[in-house]
């Protein structure tokens, strides 16, 4: 068995890479990783191919030999790249998937962006019955369409596949960042633009944290998960019967409350908080459908998270880099 990892030199992709090399029950398969602007070293069982994912030429090498897909390279808020990506890219690999006489699953990493995240109301559990509602900007149409996608090829070829939708996707240090006032604030809200410059500035170097408000100034209910428990996710779906053609809602079993994650750090930590109201909605993602059939489950809860990323020390060799922001 051989798995194509698309998107292999981001952190989803080279942590799946890590842990499928250890698990016993994969010691005979192998991975090709599809690489493009940035490459990964090479070793045992693993082997490098570079390429541009909106070749149908280029997909179709890769693609030789291969049993498994892992979809993973995706196109951010990049207007001039997410149709050569998201929808070119995935149509080749689907193509050569349903032309193959070897393929045996095709496994896509999709986002909570396909049902709005938090821009819209929802007001009960979000499962994998909900409709797709994307929220303005090409990065959640790509996530849309390529659930759509990957549906069709179930309906038109009957091929097997399964979608592992996540939400935000935490790891090392990532979560601690999210909650900075400074510039080195990881992702979004960024909670400067909700201060003055002298509030930031103050808020940054004494240790607060911003106590995130949905739009009712209600404490804010936010998805996410960490990159441990998505990877799980994905070695159980590669190959397990119960996968096939599904779509799995994978993220922590409660999302982020950020009175709670206010109140640890300040209980643990001597953090202090600063509400900040915002204009988003609070979510819940129900995860109950990949508990039932794959057996899995999430080990991070938010207080994990919060220890986790709060002690992390990172090695000089090792350095912060962030390839987008969020």
């Amino acid at each position: 068995m051989k798995v194509l990892v698309t998107g292999a030199s981001g952190k989803v992709g080279q942590r799946f890479i890590e842990q499928f090399l250890l698990e016993e029950r994969f010691s005979s398969w192998s991975i090709r990783a599809f690489c493009h602007n940035r490459i990964i070293p090479v070793m045992q069982r693993l082997e490098v191919f570079k390429g541009d994912i909106s070749s149908q030429s280029d997909v179709s090498k890769a693609m030789e030999g291969i049993t498994h897909v892992l979809h993973l390279a995706t196109s951010k808020e990049s207007p001039d790249s997410f149709i050569d990506t998201s929808i070119k890219g995935m149509f080749w690999l689907l193509e050569a998937c349903r032309r193959s006489k070897i393929f045996q699953r095709f496994v896509l990493i999709g986002g909570d962006a396909s049902v709005g995240h938090f821009f819209y109301q929802h007001p009960t559990p979000i499962t994998e019955n909900q409709g797709h509602s994307a929220y303005p900007g090409c990065y959640a149409l790509s996530k849309v369409l390529e659930e759509v996608m990957l549906e069709q090829y179930y309906i038109q070829y009957d091929i097997s596949g399964c979608c592992l939708r996540a939400p935000w996707i935490m790891e090392k240090d990532d979560f601690r960042y999210t909650l900075s006032f400074g510039d080195d604030v990881f992702g979004g809200p960024v909670w400067s633009s909700y201060v003055s410059v002298e509030e930031s500035k103050a808020y940054f170097e004494n240790n607060t944290i911003p106590l995130m408000l949905d739009i009712n100034g209600k404490a804010m209910l936010r998805n996410f998960v960490h990159l441990d428990d998505l990877v799980a996710a994905i070695l159980l779906a590669i190959d397990h019967p119960k996968a096939h053609q599904q779509l799995f809602n994978i993220c922590m079993d409660e999302p982020i409350d950020y009175q709670k994650v206010a109140d640890y750090l300040r209980a643990s930590r001597g953090f202090t908080s600063v509400p900040i109201k915002t204009e988003f909605k609070p979510t819940w993602l129900d995860n109950t459908k990949a508990k039932f059939l794959l057996d899995w489950r999430p080990r991070f809860d938010y207080r994990k998270m919060i220890d986790h990323a709060f002690d992390y020390i990172r090695d000089e060799s090792d350095p912060r880099v962030v390839w987008y922001p969020g």
